[in-house]
């Protein structure tokens, strides 16, 4: 039996759009008046490694009687009811409605998985929606866009969760060989966020790469407002570079258009693949910019940080080391970050940068075949078993890799929640080793396996 995934929300908020864009074909009426789509299609989806079935509804209306309204708000009842996880979504631009809420409440009282989809995300116009979205109380809504396929990574986490736990593992491509990675890898341009605090030379570090005035520059503080896309090519590896305002404090943000400016480079961080996070290195590194950089590493995204104004730093070394250790320090859930000195003033260590971001881009998109990642867990278990608890052991089984982007693995074992922190630490510490996986965020998720008696 496939794995059964319904669309819903409330008309003309896209769930055509991504219906067309998970079938790959035009099957559903795309249009900006509501109630286009009035009765329930069926089709099968893709995404990356899942195939699946997938529901594309007519949008939910508040109503009762028996109107054309009542009979489309059925079907999508019944394709909730058929489905195995649900993604529920709105339109960001508009903002939570009343009918979202009333709909994310009956959602939120069945038992099937919700991923909210915060749709049409991509400009500014959408960042309120998106933080609206928070409180429907279904869990992190996904910043998403549908006709350009943004926040797709996320969809497929969750899918490959829930075919594991609903039965479907076949649904998996569990024992894909590595190359199959690099059909996602070559799905469309890397997209790299620039972020930093405010004057950290972000702006004056793009005009730089690009060899243009392309970005507003100056000592002012917080001079670049808004995120600005930029379409760019880098050794024949297309890039959509993204230089976004600077990310403050909490506290020191107190104008609302400042406010935007900073959901506006979280949002940045969100659509990105690879984030470059400029440093001044005549201040170093300090609490923001760590925070910065875990909320990347949250995120799922890989890590380049670019020590900028190198040119005006005397005592080189030193600011260097310093930046290193305390990066070691206070992130150890991802080693190896690049720490790339440049100068956007006066040009220098820009390639040394860009050779970076395209590094941890390929090792972020890295996928490994069963067999290999399996022959290591034999031998990681040899060298240092699972601790006992109560007497009991906890057997590690079996191990894929579902997705890339980043590298997520799922690890089959007797006693998943005897598995301590300490030991998933040591797996992942090995598995980068052994690997080769410096700078990018490695996912583990643990999954009970199904002989009672292994």
């Amino acid at each position: 039996m496939t794995l059964t995934v319904a669309i819903v929300g409330r008309p003309n908020v896209g769930k055509s759009t991504l219906f067309n864009r998970l079938t790959g074909r035009r099957s559903a009426l795309v249009d900006d008046t509501p109630g286009v789509t009035r009765d329930r299609r069926e089709g099968e989806g893709k995404l990356f490694d899942l195939t699946f079935r997938l529901f594309d509804t007519a949008g939910l209306e508040d109503v009762d009687d028996d109107s054309l309204e009542a009979r489309m708000r059925r079907q999508s009842e019944i394709a909730i009811e058929e489905a195995d996880v649900v993604l529920m979504m709105l339109d960001a631009r508009a903002g939570v409605t009343a009918t979202d809420e009333i709909f994310a409440d009956k959602l939120r009282r069945g038992d099937k998985p919700v991923l909210v989809l915060a749709n049409k995300c991509e400009g500014q116009a959408g960042a309120a929606g998106l933080a609206e979205a928070f409180t429907l109380g279904l869990g992190d809504p996904v910043a998403f866009s549908a006709e350009h396929g943004i926040g797709l990574e996320e969809v497929h986490e969750l899918l490959s969760e829930v075919a594991q736990t609903t039965g479907h593992a076949d649904e998996l491509a569990a024992d894909a060989e590595a190359e199959d990675a690099s059909e996602e890898a070559d799905a469309g341009p890397l997209r790299l966020a620039i972020v930093g605090r405010p004057n950290a030379g972000k702006s004056t570090l793009v005009n730089r790469l690009l060899g243009e005035e392309r970005l507003l520059t100056g000592p002012e503080a917080g001079i670049t407002r808004d995120s600005i896309a930029v379409d760019w090519v880098y050794k024949d590896r297309e890039i959509k570079l993204v230089d976004t305002a600077g990310l403050r404090r909490k506290a020191r943000v107190d104008q609302k258009l400042e406010k935007l400016a900073v959901a506006d480079a979280l949002r940045a961080v969100q659509f990105a693949h690879v984030v470059v996070l400029v440093i001044d290195a005549e201040q170093g590194l300090d609490k923001q910019d760590l925070t910065i950089a875990n909320q990347t590493i949250e995120e799922g995204r890989a890590l380049v940080l670019a020590l900028n104004k190198w040119d005006a730093v005397g005592e080189k070394e030193p600011v260097r080391s310093a930046v290193s250790d305390r990066l070691t320090r206070s992130l150890p859930q991802v080693k190896g970050v690049p720490v790339v000195p440049v100068s956007g003033l006066k040009g220098t260590g820009m390639q040394k940068l860009l050779d970076q971001v395209l590094r941890v881009y390929d090792l972020w998109n890295r996928k490994f075949a069963t067999p290999d990642l399996n022959q290591w867990l034999s031998e990681v278990e040899a060298a240092n078993p699972p601790p006992s608890v109560g007497g009991k052991r906890c057997r590690l089984k079996y191990v894929s890799q579902p997705k890339a982007r980043p590298p997520t693995f799922v690890l089959f074992c007797s006693r998943p929640k005897d598995l301590s922190d300490s030991y998933l630490r040591y797996l992942e510490n090995e598995l980068r080793h052994d690997f080769d996986l410096p700078a990018v965020p490695v996912r583990f998720h643990l999954k009970k396996s199904k002989n009672p008696y292994a």
